[in-house]
């Protein structure tokens, strides 16, 4: 994305987000709003993909705090908050730069494209150090006047499934010359992470360094698990009889063979069981599986199972479970 997009988009507004957003904050809302409208939930929807593609581009500068920086910086200098002329003396502003090269044979106003020139002419004026550093593009463009352009960045898009995700695996991608080229994606990848390929995005117009292609993977659901950092979580139902007098049950594992655990008498909905190192497995470490316990209560019941459960309410202890409830609740 060239430095004059930036100009005509406002991505804290696609993300309907502040500009002092957390990063964590940022990340929830990106999240959301990436669920409601992904392509995989709005089948055929062209509007939800737009949507999609809008705000994966928002997330992709935001979340970086080095483009952001620069896009930041781009925005203030489009509303005037950066105000030089040729000379380096204060003026009236980004436009008035704008105004003065359009004066050069452009006609007119100068337009966006003319941002590198403009970029340039400071240096020269600033003895070649204003915008060192990546400005203008996505982590590439333009380092300063002393030295070679740095090729811009690429960004790119996929979508994996979640035991992809979990184990790593390589893929193949369209470039933007049509060509493939492979991503290695890592085992542990997280929903809304970024892969960087270093020097395989846009090559330098002067010799400098190439830029990078930037990958934004998305991860689809699982139906069964879900991830908390390293650990994989799954929701096991089991009987009141089995909840209450104890049982060995089979838990599923992710791509793997079932584990069997045991379900003490008496546990109750929400006890969560661990299996140690049946996670997420990455170079960093090894999560577990965690298995919450969640007790069914029937629907239907014939009138032998009824009678049997009205035989067994006589018979079990009076105290209202929910006695201390109510005393909390009184304060």
């Amino acid at each position: 994305m060239a430095s004059q997009d930036w100009l005509d988009k406002d991505f804290y507004k696609v993300l309907g987000v502040s500009k002092d957003v957390s990063d964590a904050d940022l990340k929830k809302t990106y999240r959301k709003l990436a669920r409601t409208h992904h392509p995989d939930s709005n089948q055929g929807d062209a509007a939800a993909e737009a949507k999609f593609k809008e705000i994966s581009e928002a997330y992709s500068v935001l979340s970086d705090a080095e483009q952001r920086k620069e896009y930041d910086q781009i925005r203030a200098m489009g509303a005037g908050g950066a105000r030089f002329t040729a000379s380096g003396q204060g003026a009236g502003g980004f436009e008035d730069v704008f105004s003065m090269f359009g004066q050069g044979g452009r006609g007119g106003r100068a337009q966006p494209g003319d941002f590198e020139d403009i970029f340039q002419m400071f240096n020269q004026q600033q003895g070649g150090t204003f915008g060192s550093g990546r400005f203008g593009q996505p982590s590439g463009g333009f380092r300063g006047y002393g030295g070679p352009t740095r090729g811009s960045d690429v960004t790119a898009r996929t979508t994996i499934d979640f035991l992809t995700a979990t184990r790593g695996e390589t893929i193949t991608l369209q470039g933007e010359d049509g060509k493939p080229f492979k991503v290695k994606i890592p085992a542990g990848v997280s929903d809304g992470q970024k892969i960087r390929l270093r020097g395989r995005g846009r090559p330098s117009p002067d010799g400098g360094e190439a830029g990078d292609v930037v990958v934004a993977v998305a991860v689809r659901p699982h139906p069964v698990f879900s991830r908390e950092g390293l650990n994989l979580r799954v929701t096991v139902p089991v009987t009141f009889t089995e909840a209450a007098l104890g049982a060995t049950i089979e838990v599923p594992t992710l791509g793997g063979d079932p584990v069997r655990l045991r379900v003490a008498p008496g546990t109750p909905s929400g006890r969560v069981l661990r299996v140690k190192g049946r996670g997420v497995e990455t170079a960093k470490g090894t999560g577990d599986l965690l298995a919450e316990v969640q007790v069914a209560v029937p629907s239907h019941l014939d009138d032998a199972a009824r009678e049997a459960l009205e035989r067994f309410h006589a018979l079990e202890p009076k105290e209202n479970p929910r006695a201390d409830l109510m005393t909390k609740a009184r304060g």
